[in-house]
């Protein structure tokens, strides 16, 4: 007859439910695997497979019931410890949005909006395409199997339950929120820069021939002219957004170097 202890019960639970916890916390905040097209259901069948395929190659658990109050602890931290990390590369992906919205409103489309179910908010035309090509170009460059190698990676500096997340990588991670704004002004710069000399020689003209109606004439020139640059930059995305990946990637590294006091 098979007898099972209530040791080594606890030991079966906490090799499932702790890691569980952490890819839980990844999948809630990061890129393509929160997307709000996936159920509940579907997140948590990938949780549930990422951590049979997992749990075998982790270091050992703590000998903690996780019933109880310090096994209840331990799945929180592991919980905040996924969503830091999916949040570091959502980051990224929030500067994309951002130069998308700026370019949108240069090229006098910040009135046609989208509702994007991603963010549960109205984007810009202009930066839902561009949101939409991004992550595109990251499934293409195998991002989401980065994201895995990310998480597999973590639990090597991050054990569980060996030490807890330091400050110092929560500081890490709100030094990172300063990423969105250059990221997007660094995207949308030469669109950006194509239309402020678009505007200033319509601005010339209309000094130069007040009889010309600007409204008439400015607005479809500035959009062609914004269509025009945005076609022609098109081609030097993929290089781009594959090099601010790297840097995303590199990101989640030292948040976590951080957190674990290295």
């Amino acid at each position: 007859m098979i007898s099972v202890t209530d040791a080594q019960l606890d030991a079966w639970l906490a090799a499932f439910l702790f890691p569980l916890a952490r890819i839980l916390g990844l999948i809630a905040a990061s890129p393509v695997f929160n997307n709000a097209a996936l159920s509940a259901r579907i997140k948590l069948a990938i949780g549930l497979a990422i951590t049979f395929a997992l749990a075998p190659a982790l270091p050992a658990f703590p000998q903690v019931a996780p019933a109880s109050w310090a096994g209840l602890a331990i799945l929180v931290q592991q919980g905040l410890i996924g969503i830091a990390l999916g949040f570091t590369m959502r980051l990224f992906f929030a500067g994309i949005d951002l130069a998308g919205e700026l370019i949108g409103l240069q090229m006098g489309l910040g009135f046609a909006v989208f509702y994007d179910p991603q963010n549960a908010a109205q984007l810009p035309i202009v930066a839902e395409f561009v949101g939409l090509l991004a992550l595109l170009i990251f499934l293409a460059l195998g991002g989401h199997l980065m994201m895995l190698s990310l998480l597999a990676e973590s639990f090597i500096v991050l054990p569980v339950g060996a030490s807890s997340f330091h400050v110092a990588g929560w500081e890490t991670l709100l030094r990172l929120g300063a990423t969105i704004f250059s990221i997007g002004v660094l995207m949308a710069l030469p669109l950006i820069s194509a239309l402020l000399i678009a505007n200033v020689a319509l601005g010339v003209l209309t000094k130069v021939a007040p009889q010309l109606n600007l409204f008439a004439v400015g607005f479809p020139l500035t959009l062609m002219a914004g269509f025009i640059m945005l076609a022609l930059t098109l081609p030097y995305f993929a290089p781009a957004l594959e090099r601010l990946f790297g840097d995303g990637y590199g990101a989640a590294i030292a948040v976590m170097r951080a957190a674990s006091g290295m």
